[in-house]
């Protein structure tokens, strides 16, 4: 008896042990208020935060190994030539609401993404021809989809769709994934609990998560971020600037980590919007190709590099970043930095110089503001260096830092800005997710989203190679198309490429089973298996 007692009090230790671990909540910050909790609609940072902690994917692609992995599909099968592909549901699975889930979900998400009047970003890349899409449901647990023309990559753009409910009381707010929304608290904070039906257990039968909420505190100010971080008040920040990054690997190397060349890019670009409350005589020059390349020209990339990254960025080329080896486009090489040939540029294009200050051809002095995000201190940085650098070419910028929603709502719905300095954020490799990006009718077509038909030729021919790319299997032709595209954006120079940032990230030595990836999210993507140890 006294060796059973022993033994039982012995695995019991070992079980408060481990589990010990478990548990807890996680926190860290978001950047501004979500836009929205509707996941088809997400198209800013926050709201994909909070939509990648709650929402159910059918499949997901693993950002360490970048292989799609099954969810709540446990199998799928493309067929008829990319048009087709045909999913195993897992069954059982209950929305965190315990409305059950079935094909009739998939089916209902899916005729909502591709509803026009809903401008769901995700869903350019699923428009592959013209007509509908066809959904079968073969019983409650298969399903198959049918689009009007092929798709390539078809299987993994589901890795950007979530799952909403068909049935639920709740709609978009029932969730699939390990948490669910709890309590959001309009500029304060958004409050994730455990999802009690998550379907995900580990490899000894225990349900997923392991972390009993998530609280997401809205700080727009990084330095106040660090802090908090640096005190053990949040316990990750998903990216952190370089300088920061020196700070606390000053302080302690552990608090911080290099998980390597990220896929995102820095970039600017002037509004083309024909309705844009802007002066015409500004619209003539951000419309001239001429114009824009003399820009890029004038900005001395190394520097910025340097003196704003410390080092931890390169050169942007293109949309797609150099360490993207597979589907870069080799032949092209980083804008040089050139002032003499960018008024040579200008003068050519009816500009002059005089007394220090360009001209138009109708002597209207060149000057435009450049909007970014507040309290992005790189972005702001950035600006302050394209200002001086255009200064020596006679072009007057002034900066407007703005918080982001206010920002998005310019870019997105007034149109009332000249310039905007941003990041793209780039998830996946493969082209086809950018479809949203580089389809003259995209809805984040950035420098003009939605137009009816291309504004220009060039933009008829990217769209020409996008729906070559989106619809082939063949690897060349992809390969091919994708290259003219890029060819395409680096001589027009619609978007102004700058920087590839390294991906750097801050992540407490108290977070088990971390696992930081280049891709984003960098540091929560398998969010299920993070683990806190005892505070």
């Amino acid at each position: 008896m006294r060796t059973r007692a022993l033994l039982i009090w012995f695995v019991l230790f070992c079980a408060s042990t481990v589990f010990g671990q478990s548990g807890g909540e996680l926190r860290f910050c978001l950047r501004s208020d979500p836009k929205t909790f509707n996941p088809l609609l997400v198209n800013d940072e926050s709201s994909e935060t909070v939509r990648y902690l709650t929402a159910g994917f059918l499949l997901r692609v693993n950002r360490i190994t970048q292989q799609p992995e099954p969810e709540l599909a446990t199998s799928w099968k493309v067929f008829d030539g990319g048009r087709s592909i045909r999913f195993k549901l897992r069954p059982g699975v209950r929305y965190s609401d315990g409305t059950p889930f079935s094909a009739a979900d998939v089916t209902y998400t899916m005729e909502k993404l591709l509803d026009p009047s809903i401008h769901s970003s995700t869903s350019d890349a699923f428009r592959s021809g013209k007509g509908k899409l066809a959904t079968r449901v073969l019983s409650p647990t298969d399903i198959e989809l049918t689009f009007p023309a092929p798709i390539a990559n078809l299987a993994n753009l589901f890795d950007g769709v979530p799952i909403i409910s068909s049935s639920s009381p709740q709609k978009e707010m029932a969730a699939l994934g390990p948490f669910f929304v709890a309590e959001h608290k309009a500029g304060a904070f958004v409050l994730l609990k455990r999802n009690p039906n998550y379907w995900k257990k580990d490899s000894q039968g225990r349900q997923l998560p392991y972390l009993d909420s998530v609280r997401l505190e809205i700080e727009q100010n990084p330095d106040i971020e660090a802090m908090k971080y640096e005190r053990g008040e949040i316990d990750l920040i998903n990216t952190v600037s370089p300088a920061i990054y020196d700070k606390l690997a000053r302080v302690n190397a552990s608090l911080v980590r290099d998980a390597g060349p990220s896929t995102d890019t820095e970039e600017l670009w002037f509004n083309e919007v024909p309705a844009a409350p802007i002066p015409a005589y500004k619209k003539q020059w951000f419309a001239s190709t001429a114009f824009r390349q003399a820009i890029s020209e004038s900005i001395n990339r190394e520097d910025m590099s340097r003196l704003v990254f410390h080092g931890h960025a390169v050169p942007a080329v293109s949309n797609v970043p150099q360490s993207n080896k597979f589907w870069f486009n080799q032949a092209l090489r980083p804008h040089r930095f050139d002032t003499a040939e960018a008024l040579r540029r200008l003068q050519a294009d009816g500009f002059r110089l005089e007394n220090q200050q360009l001209r138009d051809k109708n002597g209207n002095a060149v000057e435009f503001s450049i909007v970014t995000n507040a309290g992005n201190r790189s972005r702001e940085q950035m600006a302050t260096m394209i200002q001086q650098d255009l200064k020596q070419i006679g072009i007057e910028v002034s900066v407007v830092t703005l918080d982001f929603n206010s920002l998005l709502e310019r870019m997105t719905q007034t149109f009332n800005y000249d310039a905007c300095l941003l990041g793209t954020v780039n998830g996946d490799l493969d082209p086809s997710s950018q479809m949203t990006m580089w389809l003259s009718s995209g809805e984040d077509h950035i420098w003009n989203p939605k137009e009816k038909t291309p504004a220009t030729g060039w933009e008829a021919e990217i769209d020409k190679q996008m729906r070559i790319e989106a619809s082939t299997l063949d690897f060349n032709k992809r390969k091919a198309a994708w290259d003219r595209v890029q060819k395409i954006a680096w001589e027009q120079q619609p978007v102004i490429y700058l920087l590839n940032k390294d991906s750097l990230v801050a992540i407490s030595p108290q977070i088990k089973n971390a696992q930081p990836s280049p891709f984003r999210p960098q540091t929560y993507w398998n969010i299920e298996d993070l683990m806190l140890a005892r505070r």
